[in-house]
């Protein structure tokens, strides 16, 4: 089945920090995030070219991770209907007020524990000064600083049942899943879309066996020579680079993961123009042999890119 559409998009990412200065000045200098206010532990960022205020709310806490994730639903009805479907499923847990800029969002969980929100009312972002943009049709002024990420992509969560938040994302929220691997003891990750990008969501199996942890959150630049370049920033600013740049296999994406000072994996990820258009898409499934060749040039998949996440664990056997 296609999208319904009644999830617009991904719209922002709570970024828990037990490190939050170190992790503001990567956010800000290096991937070139513009700060648009705070409450309490919290800093509000952007990427440049969302059009709502808010990309990142970085919040200060005990451990590092992921807080709630953010949907903007399609419409005012849209929104009731996937309330309605969420309420169903026993994981709602009911109405609070938004972040500032932001309307009543519906506060639920994945069956894996991931705290998310669909909300439908928002203001856009509106820049002042030095952030008016040049073309009206940008929602602000290129920062050229750092990374200068442009938008957030999408958002990969560590779970303990693929199976189960793949179909909640596609059954419950009205996703759409687009590829997925599929090894001998079953479905290990699962790419969704709730739009025609490749993919906005994503849940990978946690080999440590822990639920509610985040793999990595994904931004996007223009081209590939800005991944490039983000690999020579994180040299230049002393940010550990986990893998890559490199091409993807799966969705074909251009990318480099490096780690946040928190130890949150943040990847930069140019995903070309792939888009997915067919209404009778079927996920395309990747066997165990054909995903230990590597990403699509032959690189092999780091060691920790299966067992770390935020908030770190202990791994079994290490």
């Amino acid at each position: 089945m296609p999208p319904l559409h009644d999830i617009a998009h991904l719209a922002h990412v709570e970024v828990l920090t037990d490190k939050p200065e170190e992790c503001l000045d990567f956010y800000v200098r290096y991937l070139g995030m513009t700060e648009n206010g705070s409450a309490g532990d919290s800093v509000f960022l952007r990427a440049w070219d969302d059009y709502e205020n808010t990309t990142i709310k970085l919040t200060a806490a005990p451990r590092p991770g992921v807080g709630r994730t953010n949907f903007r639903a399609g419409a005012p009805e849209a929104l009731q209907r996937r309330v309605a479907a969420i309420e169903a499923t026993g994981l709602g847990r009911g109405w609070e007020d938004g972040d500032p800029g932001y309307g009543p969002v519906y506060v639920f969980t994945d069956p894996d524990g991931h705290e998310m929100g669909v909300y439908y009312e928002t203001e856009w972002y509106r820049p002042t000064g030095d952030l008016v943009p040049a073309l009206k049709n940008q929602a602000q002024a290129y920062p050229g600083r750092g990374v200068s990420v442009r938008r957030i992509d999408h958002i990969n969560y560590l779970g303990v049942d693929v199976v189960a938040n793949r179909d909640f994302a596609r059954d419950v929220l009205g996703g759409m899943v687009t590829e997925q691997i599929v090894l001998d003891d079953g479905v290990a990750g699962s790419w969704t879309t709730f739009t025609n990008k490749g993919y906005d969501a994503v849940w990978t199996r946690d080999n440590t066996g822990t639920s509610g942890r985040l793999h990595h959150l994904s931004f996007a630049v223009d081209s590939r020579d800005d991944v490039i370049r983000a690999a020579d920033l994180a040299l230049e600013h002393g940010i550990h680079i986990e893998t890559g740049p490199h091409k993807h296999t799966i969705q074909q994406s251009f990318f480099l993961y490096v780690w946040d000072p928190a130890g949150n994996r943040i990847e930069l990820d140019n995903p070309a123009a792939r888009l997915v258009m067919a209404p009778d898409w079927q996920p395309i499934d990747w066997s165990a042999a054909e995903r230990a060749k590597g990403q699509a040039w032959g690189l092999q998949t780091i060691s920790t890119f299966h067992t770390h996440g935020t908030p770190p664990v202990e791994v079994p056997g290490q």
